[in-house]
């Protein structure tokens, strides 16, 4: 069935409201046992948002500040829950007219049909699917701004994001949109409509808002790596809802992109304790951690396209590309994305989708190129689609983090930083030390 499925993913991308992983065909009714895993695949999602993020991100930054990253997580992916019901779903994913935004015909989701064309699951199991994307995609930029951010903002700005940014970017690459059905440009699983958007979000955001108090002079050690491990325990295990659920069903390729999610996440951890080892002597749990999520975010785009060992070149260059980019950023450009997210989301995305052009080929194992493409003009729709994303996320993310600056202040007063989130803004202490 893999071999189909490229081919099938294109025509599905040319026959508007079709998605551009859709399966082919239009059954009856829905199938129990594809709605079931979509249904788990859902629930591993959300379980990579909260707790899995929650916690990774949490044990990263200092003792003062962890619960005001969990709130933050929390309440990111609590409001862009709500406004996917509302107005989200149908700009991603409602009946395609001119390409750039779906029609409003499923506003606060009316009008769902019992099974979404081309799909073997009602439609209803697909929009929370997809809300479960929408929630995490906007909490992935939490990272960038930790320990500094004013919490009206936080919430302010990532709601607008998700409705501006996150949701036209899924139409244009999932729901029929213009860089799928006149382009061709693939993402299986969000490298290109969650990694990069919230990576070069990410990015502006960290600029805009400033350094933190000290940085890069003050060394800022993570307050627990046991937490953030445990996160990226929990992260890595909801991913394989997040790539197998974007089969869409429960079968051959749901299985292959589990299989590939879990072999890049492996390379690049491994790698990553190497360069470790290698640069500062000694392999660490967070050099672990960030690798294993460096290769997930890579792997992610491609993961039903290729075969397990593109997989592992991919989590390999993973670690080879995301771990110098870290350097760079923050010791070399002196940017303060607190905790990578742009060196770690953002390239691996960006690097993964320009790679699937190369590993789609049978030659190397992968599911073969649409009839109208070949490896050189597979290159270049994902090269326009990484980079009309990565400048739209960037343009549309600076007007609306100013804008929202405007009504809510961005960040809080030197004071507030020096005595932490926590406290500050939320009243409570992570941890009752005495």
């Amino acid at each position: 069935m893999r071999k189909h499925f490229a081919v099938l993913l294109a025509a599905a991308a040319c026959a508007a409201p079709a998605l551009a992983h859709a399966q082919d065909g239009v059954p009856a009714d829905a199938n129990s046992g594809d709605t079931a895993w979509i249904l788990t695949s859902s629930a591993l999602v959300l379980l990579m948002c909260m707790p899995g993020l929650a916690l990774f991100y949490g044990g990263l930054v200092r003792a003062k500040n962890f619960l005001s990253v969990l709130v933050q997580v929390g309440a990111i992916a609590a409001i862009a829950s709500l406004l996917w019901i509302v107005v989200g779903y149908t700009v991603a994913f409602g009946p395609v007219s001119n390409g750039w935004l779906g029609g409003g015909s499923a506003l606060m989701l009316r009008g769902l049909g019992t099974v979404r064309e081309g799909h073997t699951v009602p439609e209803s199991a697909f929009v929370l699917f997809q809300m479960c994307f929408a929630a995490i995609t906007p909490a992935l930029m939490a990272g960038a701004w930790v320990e500094r951010a004013r919490f009206g903002w936080v919430l302010g700005f990532s709601a607008l994001w998700g409705l501006v940014v996150y949701a036209p970017v899924a139409h244009w690459v999932w729901g029929g949109g213009w860089l799928a059905s006149k382009l061709g440009t693939l993402d299986f699983a969000g490298g290109i409509v969650v990694h990069t958007t919230a990576g070069v979000s990410a990015l502006i955001a960290a600029l805009l808002i400033g350094k933190r108090s000290g940085f890069p002079r003050t060394l800022m050690l993570p307050h627990s790596p046991s937490l953030t491990m445990a996160g990226a325990a929990l992260l890595w295990v909801g991913w394989f809802g997040f790539n197998g659920g974007s089969a869409l069903a429960a079968n051959d390729d749901a299985a292959a992109a589990i299989i590939n999610t879990h072999a890049a996440a492996s390379m690049a951890a491994l790698v990553w304790l190497l360069f470790e080892r290698l640069t500062v002597g000694k392999p660490t749990s967070i050099g672990f951690a960030t690798g294993a999520i460096a290769g997930l975010a890579t792997v992610t785009p491609a993961a039903g396209f290729i075969s397990p060992g593109a997989a592992i070149v991919f989590g390999a260059a993973a670690a080879a590309v995301c771990y110098p980019m870290i350097q760079l950023i923050k010791q070399r450009l002196e940017i303060d994305d607190s905790l990578d997210v742009f060196a770690v989301h953002g390239i691996g995305g960006m690097l993964g989708s320009v790679l699937l052009a190369v590993f789609l080929s049978p030659a190397l194992g992968g599911t073969g190129y649409a009839p109208r493409m070949a490896m050189g003009s597979q290159l270049a729709a994902q090269l326009v689609g990484v980079g009309v994303v990565a400048v739209w996320s960037a343009v549309a993310s600076a007007v609306l983090a100013v804008g929202v600056s405007l009504f809510l202040p961005m960040r809080v007063s030197e004071d507030t930083e020096r005595e932490g989130l926590d406290l500050a803004s939320h009243g409570e202490r992570a941890w009752d030390i005495d």
